[in-house]
Formats: structure tokens, sequence, C-alpha cells
């Protein structure tokens, strides 16, 4: 009798570890169980706005994951709107926002109680570029010629941009301080209206990101004079007829030595745990590994650079100072 117990055991034990261990596995691999909710700190038809909702379309294109993935716009105080609302979820993984750099300028400019600290980095999915953009009717063929115009209008030009005291007015001071030339700068929704105004010539000139003016670009309409970049752009299919992406000079090496590159990066709540931010990690990979994202790249000329985990918030921090000081020289702190 008592071998015939140790022969049971024997075949137990296996077994009842095996089962310990399946609920552990189960529980390991997150994911969401109700409807997933994509915040945009910005106005539609901008370059956050756009980048967005082409990750939740390819999401559900390529079945993804089983839940939906819904997006909501909230650009009210200059995104301040999206960003609380994040930071007042704490511990729900069912929230995801997009950031633009406004992460940063946001609570600096307006004294807005939000630190990017309030939220859990999860992927940088590309940095964007800025181009100095003017009609295709004006006679600028290069920095030098539109510096030059500006410096002689003595602070008629007007440039268009997205919010105050954000991205796009960071750089036109930063310009004004390089140049000596004046600025009437006019503030709207996002990047999507700033191109049309720009069109439609009720401004002289914007510094809109690629994705956020290349459609007037390709009708002809818009003229790319420089990209803020250290390095020209490495995208040499044509977009028009006669350029590419590649064929626009870096704002420096046309005598204009200004650099800016924008954050386009995914955050969650505060107080997430390790496994579901990592469900996000693996979704955008898959994301990123898809033809379309790919495609979506070039067509907007980002930069590729990609981080997440402890690289990703290493370089959040250092923007954050990088920005107190840009934020600083402009006189654009809170008081």
């Amino acid at each position: 009798m008592r071998v015939r117990v140790d022969r049971i055991l024997r075949w137990c034990i296996p077994v009842l570890a095996a089962a310990a261990v399946l609920p552990g596995q189960v529980s390991a691999a997150w994911e969401p169980t109700k409807t997933v909710e994509f915040i945009i700190p910005a106005g539609t038809g901008g370059g956050a706005d756009q980048m967005a909702r082409f990750i939740q379309g390819l999401v559900a294109k390529n079945k993804l994951m089983k839940q939906p993935m819904i997006v909501v716009n909230k650009s009210g105080g200059a995104g301040a709107e999206g960003f609380l609302d994040v930071k007042e979820s704490k511990g729900d993984p069912h929230k995801i926002i997009i950031t633009l750099s406004n992460l940063f300028t946001t609570p600096l400019a307006t004294h807005t109680p939000f630190n990017w600290r309030d939220l859990t980095p999860v992927q940088m999915m590309a940095l964007d570029n800025f181009v100095l953009w003017v009609n295709s009717q004006t006679p600028y063929k290069t920095p030098k010629e539109y510096v030059a115009a500006a410096k002689a209008a003595g602070g008629k030009f007007k440039m268009g941009g997205t919010g105050s005291k954000q991205e796009d007015q960071i750089i036109t001071v930063a310009m004004e301080k390089q140049t000596g030339a004046k600025f009437t700068y006019i503030s709207y929704r996002g990047g999507g209206e700033v191109a049309v105004q720009l069109v439609g010539k009720h401004v002289d000139s914007t510094v809109n990101n690629p994705i956020e003016a290349v459609a007037q670009w390709r009708a002809g309409n818009l003229r790319p004079l420089c990209v803020f970049e250290a390095k020209r752009m490495p995208y040499k299919a044509k977009i028009t007829k006669t350029m590419a992406w590649s064929d626009i000079p870096t704002c420096k090496e046309a005598g204009l030595d200004v650099e800016y590159l924008m954050l386009r990066g995914i955050f969650m709540p505060g107080g997430v745990t390790a496994d579901q931010v990592q469900f996000y990690v693996d979704l955008l990979k898959k994301v990123r590994e898809t033809p379309e994202w790919k495609g979506f790249l070039e067509q907007g000329a980002f930069n590729q650079t990609t981080l997440t985990g402890k690289e990703y918030e290493a370089w959040v921090a250092r923007e954050e100072a990088r920005h107190i000081l840009l934020m600083k020289e402009a006189g654009f702190l809170a008081r």
C-alpha cells in the first residue's frame, strides 16, 4: 500500500506543479478588457492627430488587439485638457496619449499642474521635423532671400503657427534672435489650419511639420525653404515633379543656424503595471513593423529615432531641461 501511495504522489506532484504555473502564465499576459481611449492633446489635422489616427487605423485593420481603440482630441489649453485627463486617470491601463513637445511647453507656459512624470513613458514613435514654408507664389527661393525680405518688412511679416508659446513660436523667436528680423506671430489651433492659412496668403510663412504641409506642397501651393534639423532628410522619392524631401537644405547650411526636432511619443497614465506597459510596447512594435507604417514615416519625412524603457525616460528628462532653457530665452515661462 505504501508503494502505491508513493507512486500516486510521484505522479501527482508534477501535475500539481504544472497546474500551479498556469495561473501565473495567464496573468502575466495582460491585455485590454474594454475599449482603449487614445488621447490627442492637440487639434484635428495636425501631426499628432494624423499619427494617432494612422496608428488606430493600423491596429484595427490588422486586428492587432481584441478590444477597439478610439481616438479623442482634447486640445483645450494648448493640450492641458488632454494631459490633465490622463493624469487624473492614474492606474487606468485603457488610456494612452500621444505627445508632442507641448508635454513640456504647456506646463512651463501656463502653470498647468502637470508634469511628464505624472505619466508613464511607453514608446517614442519618431521625432518630427520642422520646415520653413512660404507660399509658392512668393519670390523667395532661399532662406537668405526670405530673411532679407522679413528684415525689410520691419515686423510686418506674419508667421503662422500652432498654439501660443509652443514649438512653432519657439522656432520663430530663435529665428528672430539669429537674424535680427521681427515677425508677427499668429496662433492657430492645429497644423492643418496653419497650412491652409499659408495657401490663402493670410500669413507670409510657417514652420509646419512636413506631414502638415506635404499635400499643399505636392499640389504646388507651398514651397519649402529649409529644414530645422542638423542634417538633410534622407527620403529621396520625389514629392513634386522636381523635388524630394532630401533636396530641402538644412536651415544651418543655408545660413540660418536654428535646429529643432519634436517628440512623437506614447505615454500611459501613472500607476500602471509593467505588464500593462509591455502590452502597448508590443502592440506598437507590431504597428512599426507594418509596411504601411514605413510608408507613413517616409511620406511625413519623420526622423525615425525610436526609444523605449529607461532610454526613453532619460531622453524625455533631457528634453524637459532643454525646453526650460528655450522657454526662458524666449521669455515664455509663466510668472
